[in-house]
């Protein structure tokens, strides 16, 4: 069996668990739910009964909005 070491392509579908997302972003879990539950965070795919995950490219958008959102105000 090979491992296939390649980064994957850009824009690719990759799904990314919490403990992921939560380094990505700097949040508690917690901080995460309720930025969900207000609308302000990408919601979750639920992949079992007991498992989920986000699509890494919804995170990528999220995260590119709040750069944008902290140099609009800056230029304002």
């Amino acid at each position: 069996m090979t491992c296939d070491t390649t980064a994957p392509e850009t824009g690719a579908l990759i799904l990314e668990r919490l403990p992921r997302v939560r380094a990505r972003t700097g949040f508690s879990r917690s901080e995460i739910y309720r930025r969900i539950a207000a609308g302000d965070f990408p919601q979750p795919v639920k992949l079992g009964e007991r498992a989920s995950a986000w699509d890494s490219r919804e995170i990528d958008r999220w995260i590119t909005s709040r750069i944008a959102a902290r140099d609009a105000k800056a230029a304002a």
